[in-house]
């Protein structure tokens, strides 16, 4: 039987519960959420005369868990329509609603005894082929189903979701003893193309993997932070991206998460482990448990080890908590040599070794930190999980280290630092003497445009297994697969006669190199490939043209420069929409801008489901130069095509207030509510799986007899629509919402979007319009307000309003 999940059960609709129901929406499942029935009513539901019986009051605390995660920043879901997808009840009333289920998830408090009455309930009810999990973070999965049936103990596993858990990558799969591998392998197929997770096996003991060793590294932390005598915002320096480690580093993280929480997870391991020593560096420290009494639990509650206040100058201030005095003060700066010396250099794994190499007390602390997470995680590593590789991914997807703890290992040299730490004292775990005595000297071993190795015990390596829908471009470029070229941009090889597009300018932000490379890109497909790809695997698509360029061109007054630029600019993704092979952009994080109009001319989009797109350049004091006005235009042409209300400058308007308002899509499926993207472009939510689904598109295309699409005239509305939309600006100005500058930007972006000094309905074309886009474009960056903002933006990152 092939097994499939269409429909799933969420049971718990707290902030957990709710927000996995949610992103299971997001991937287009049905779910049934259900909770607990309340026992007393409301003030309110009293006064408005309703009773326990009530289905409002019944289901009050499920719709009030599913309302939550509808508020939740950053949101649980892509678009507030997704939460339609989601049935809510109770599990006095609604438990046999479970039976429609094809997977049912607990994830309700984190007690034994309450999970274990819970499954009792549910197993008469589910269906005989549906998958059972918890969702818990650490509680045995064995304890769970013991006293249940010999058939629900086959189909029941532990599916450990991080929070939250639409960003959050890890899923941690937990079998128990009697977990049917077949569901396994299915549920770590399905966690990996479906819900887009990257999955890790755990072996069942006390917090699986993740939370064992990121708990036991937050603990260690604390233990060193006294011995030196830190604060909380000196470890936090000390502890961020030097390290390899998120910018919330070690307390900011602590605040993150919820005191409350990490204490609930320490105690967990700290009453599960028999080991004393293990048990002892569980403990919760005095001033934590104060904390945790005082509700200083961290951002749920306004406080913990930082506290944001206003400064007398109106100003936000993030304050630090002193665990001496217990007031809160300002934050210092840490002086280390050893930590300026780290921050310049380029590489994780180059900055954590000078880091640790240094002969400072911030060095030794950061050293002793890490010494004891790795040998810790070396001493454990045969209980916690199967192979190396495993542990390390948990860390990178759930605790978003750079390296997992394996490749920090290597990263800073594992014999030097192994002697290192037999000289201070240290035992190293047999795994690890193990490795040296065959003469190995690294976890992993890297041969060019290979998969690595990792080491499996007893001299010998292991190929790190990888999905077919995995594609790494760096290692197509090791196996000669490099086509062409430059400084900004390559072309790559990804077999089948798909040719890849890669940016790898700084930020990919778009350049004179770049442009050459799209241009080269076009001859290229065009005489030899069967289809193009856009893509790359930075952390970011693109965010646009090189703003530093343009600024010092503008500056210069080098107008005929970035004239002939943007018209570069202009042609070739013009080439790119009308070349005679298919094109497929793949879009993810941010494409921003010029990022944005790489992707219009496309054939197809096939973009990463955490997509951020939109046209953001009236933040610089800009209008899109690149196309991208024209194609929302068009887009908005296609949108009145068919619809109920056909009158054209409804979608204009709409074209209008997402340039002039420079929104951006927090999600692929916004992007296609904003028109960003077609209702007929793809969305994966896999971004490891993203090139091979848009090569898989591309070939679908070619392979359909591709015919590329024919130029057409391009209606406008003319003087009479911009005249509505310019009294919409000037009511704007007129109340002050605006500058004078933005109301300049937004005369330009009308008079594009509507096709300048012609009537209504006239006919243009395409290079019209983008005569009419530079000619603006051209116009306002000239103006001294525009290059004002574009300064500040390179210096601040952030918009400037004047």
């Amino acid at each position: 039987m092939t097994r499939k999940i269409r429909k799933v059960g969420v049971i718990g609709a707290g902030v957990m519960g709710a927000a996995i129901a949610a992103h299971l929406a997001n991937v287009g499942l049905s779910v049934v959420l259900l909770d607990i029935a309340p026992g007393e009513l409301t003030e309110d539901e009293a006064k408005r005369g309703l009773t326990l019986s009530s289905k409002a009051v019944r289901n009050r605390i499920v719709n009030r868990g599913l309302q939550a995660a509808l508020r939740a920043k950053p949101a649980s879901f892509y678009t507030e329509e997704d939460a339609a997808k989601i049935e809510t009840g109770n599990l006095e009333d609604d438990l046999g609603r479970l039976a429609a289920c094809d997977w049912v998830i607990e994830a309700i408090v984190e007690n034994l005894d309450a999970k274990k009455a819970l499954f009792a309930k549910l197993e008469p009810v589910v269906r005989p082929d549906a998958v059972i999990s918890s969702n818990t973070s650490g509680i045995s999965i064995a304890s769970m189903a013991a006293e249940r049936g010999e058939d629900f103990r086959r189909r029941f596993l532990g599916t450990h979701f991080f929070n939250p858990p639409r960003y959050m990558k890890l899923l941690e799969i937990i079998p128990g003893p009697d977990t049917d591998p077949e569901i396994v392998s299915f549920m770590r197929r399905f966690g990996e193309r479906v819900l887009g997770k990257g999955v890790v096996l755990a072996k069942d003991t006390p917090n699986f993997i993740a939370n064992r060793i990121g708990t036991y590294g937050l603990m260690v932390t604390l233990d060193e932070m006294n011995k030196f005598g830190l604060g909380v915002d000196e470890v936090d320096a000390l502890t961020g991206p030097v390290m390899g480690r998120p910018k919330s580093a070690t307390f900011r993280t602590l605040d993150l998460v919820g005191l409350d929480t990490f204490v609930h997870v320490a105690n967990n391991v700290r009453a599960s482990v028999a080991d004393p020593a293990e048990k002892e560096t569980f403990a919760i420290p005095p001033y934590l448990e104060r904390m945790v009494a005082n509700r200083w639990l961290g951002e749920k509650t306004g406080q913990g080890f930082f506290k944001r206040v206003k400064g007398p100058d109106g100003k936000r201030e993030i304050l630090a908590l002193d665990l001496e005095t217990f007031e809160y003060r300002p934050r210092r700066r840490v002086q280390s040599p050893a930590l300026e010396a780290a921050k310049n250099q380029p590489t994780a794994a180059l900055r954590l070794k000078t880091l640790v190499s240094g002969k400072d007390p911030a060095s030794q602390f950061v050293w002793n930190v890490l010494k004891r997470v790795l040998l810790y995680t070396a001493e454990r590593q045969g209980e916690i999980a199967d192979d190396i590789v495993s542990v390390d991914n948990a860390m990178k997807w759930g605790f978003n280290w750079e390296l997992g703890p394996y490749e920090t290992w290597d990263a800073i040299g594992l014999v030097p630092s192994v002697e290192r730490m037999r000289a201070e004292g240290d035992r190293i775990p047999a795994f690890v003497e193990e490795l040296l005595s065959t003469g190995c000297t690294s976890f992993y071993r890297r041969e060019p445009g290979q998969a690595p190795t990792f080491y499996i015990g007893k001299g010998e390596y292991r190929a790190v297994e990888e999905p077919a829908e995995v594609i790494s471009l760096a290692r197509l470029k090791e196996r000669g697969r490099l086509v062409r070229g430059n400084a900004a941009a390559s072309l790559v090889d990804l077999g089948d006669g798909v040719l890849c597009l890669e940016f790898h300018s700084p930020k990919q932000a778009l350049g004179p190199d770049v442009v050459q490379m799209i241009q080269v890109a076009a001859d290229e497909v065009s005489a030899n490939w069967e289809a193009l790809v856009i893509g790359n695997q930075a952390p970011n698509f693109c965010v646009g043209a090189n703003l530093m360029l343009m600024l010092m061109e503008a500056q210069d007054e080098n107008w005929d420069e970035i004239n002939l630029a943007v018209h570069q600019l202009q042609q070739a993704l013009l080439r790119l929409k009308y070349l005679d092979k298919p094109v497929v952009a793949a879009p993810f994080g941010y494409a921003l801008g010029g990022g944005a109009e790489v992707c219009f001319p496309a054939d197809r989009i096939q973009a990463a489901g955490e997509t951020y797109i939109g046209l953001v350049e009236v933040g610089v004091g800009l209008i899109p130069g690149g196309g991208g006005n024209k194609e929302m235009l068009i887009r908005a042409i296609e949108g009145a095509e068919g619809a109920v209300d056909t009158r054209l400058d409804n979608f204009v308007r709409r074209a209008f207030e997402n340039i002039a308002l420079a929104k951006v899509a927090t999600s692929a499926r916004e992007a296609q509510k904003l028109g960003y993207l077609r209702k007929t472009d793809g969305i994966t939510v896999n971004p490891d799986h993203l090139l091979h689904d848009a090569k898989q598109a591309a070939l679908g295309l070619a392979r359909a007899g591709y015919t590329p699409p024919a130029p057409r005239p391009i209606p406008v509305i003319g003087e009479d629509g911009a005249a509505v939309l310019k009294i919409g600006v000037f009511g704007m100005k007129k109340a002050g919402y605006i500058s004078d500058h933005d109301e300049k930007i937004a005369q330009h972006l009308i008079r594009v979007l509507t096709g300048g000094s012609v009537r209504r309905g006239t006919l243009v074309s395409e290079q019209y319009l983008l005569d009419l886009e530079r000619e603006a474009f051209l116009s306002l960056i000239g103006e001294p307000k525009t290059q004002q903002r574009m300064q500040h933006m390179l210096q601040t990152g952030k918009p400037l309003r004047n």
